[in-house]
């Protein structure tokens, strides 16, 4: 794996209400559609394998549901033709995307992965429980790979069994498991009532390796080098703006001039993030190597029981970064944290003029008008 891209699809329209959902908590939740400045066909070419370095994976998500972006297939499509791996995130609901989606990839659908969201109280207060697992079976069957996953949350404790159950019934294993944040006081915490062991305990019982590693990297501050921004990076899909990871580091827009180099620049030391956010995308595929070796991207997500990864599927997630990227010798990774620390000083001069402008502008527009 060259690198790891992790795009934000412009749509925050959803057809379910999760009271867990960060957009709904956040109160960023829109009937949008979105719009993308760019067409599928720059989308591909900006993000070719000769620009990023060699094949690399491209995961999707949304702030609503992925799948309702009708651009979505055809981006896909172009991405794939690439000849990179990607991942879309979806609620498993939308049939007739999934089949517009499987038709326009039917090339490709070997180095295509689905991971389900079992959202399993609206999936059963909407009657929606049949046609989700009919998706993944659907998905399945044309010879793409697969993760069901469910957010631990206390009002899914009552029904675990039955969720378990379905699972085993539908899947051939039990979910991972993906440790929920509450983040309705702009502070991170588990979403749940319970004591944090007691939360662990419950989560544990679907014997989970990506519970696990999320729950030991939670809320630990990461200070060793990482590179977040040179392996990894994440994008908008609608701008075409790329950063280091989550707005830290660069930012450069990939999709105005396809032929530019991708200014590739480590976060390092640098990191303005309270705790590894996505410690199971980033950490698992090596963006800090100190801390290897660690589970991958795909030991973590996959049930080699039930065959949820075709081979070669689970041969590229099961790889990490540091199998073909050089690493940075020690004076370059100084040259990059300075370079990095001129950056975070540029940026909050330039936010110190702008709040300084706009309050002198107030200042004179009452004084004129009082």
């Amino acid at each position: 794996m060259r690198r790891f891209i992790e795009c934000l699809i412009p749509n925050s329209n959803c057809n379910l209400r999760c009271s867990y959902c960060y957009v709904i908590q956040e109160g960023r939740h829109k009937q949008d559609p979105g719009h993308y400045y760019y067409s599928p066909e720059i989308i591909g070419k900006a993000l070719s394998k000769k620009r990023l370095g060699g094949v690399s994976l491209i995961s999707m998500t949304a702030q609503g549901e992925t799948l309702l972006s009708k651009e979505l297939p055809n981006i896909t499509r172009e991405i794939l033709k690439q000849g990179h791996f990607v991942n879309i995130t979806t609620n498993g609901t939308q049939s007739n995307k999934i089949d517009i989606l499987l038709k326009q990839t039917q090339d490709f659908h070997n180095h295509l992965h689905f991971s389900f969201s079992f959202h399993y109280i609206e999936l059963k207060k909407k009657n929606l429980l049949d046609t989700f697992f009919s998706n993944i079976k659907k998905v399945r069957a044309k010879g793409c790979s697969i993760l069901l996953q469910i957010n631990l949350v206390d009002e899914y404790i009552p029904y675990w069994d039955e969720i378990k159950k379905l699972s085993l019934e539908n899947v051939g294993a039990l979910p991972q498991v993906a440790l929920t944040r509450d983040e309705s006081n702009q502070t991170y915490k588990p979403m749940t009532k319970l004591s944090f062991e007691e939360y662990k305990r419950i989560g544990q019982e679907m014997n989970s390796p990506l519970f696990e590693f999320t729950c030991k990297n939670f809320l630990i501050k990461r200070k060793e080098f990482c590179y977040a921004g040179y392996w990894s990076a994440t994008l908008d899909m609608a701008s075409g703006i790329l950063s280091g990871c989550y707005g830290n580091g660069f930012n450069f827009n990939i999709f105005k001039n396809i032929n530019n180099k991708i200014p590739f620049q480590p976060i390092g030391k640098n990191c303005t993030c309270k705790y590894c956010i996505n410690s199971s995308h980033f950490l698992s595929q090596g963006c800090i190597p100190s801390l290897l070796p660690l589970p991958s991207y795909g030991q973590l997500r996959n049930r080699e029981k039930a065959n949820w990864y075709t081979l070669e599927m689970k041969n590229f997630l099961y790889s990490q970064f540091e199998d073909v990227n050089p690493k940075i010798s020690f004076f370059e990774q100084i040259k990059f944290i300075i370079i990095s620390l001129f950056g975070f000083i540029s940026l909050f001069y330039k936010k110190v003029l702008y709040h300084l402008h706009f309050r002198n502008f107030f200042y004179k527009y009452f004084t004129i008008h009082k």
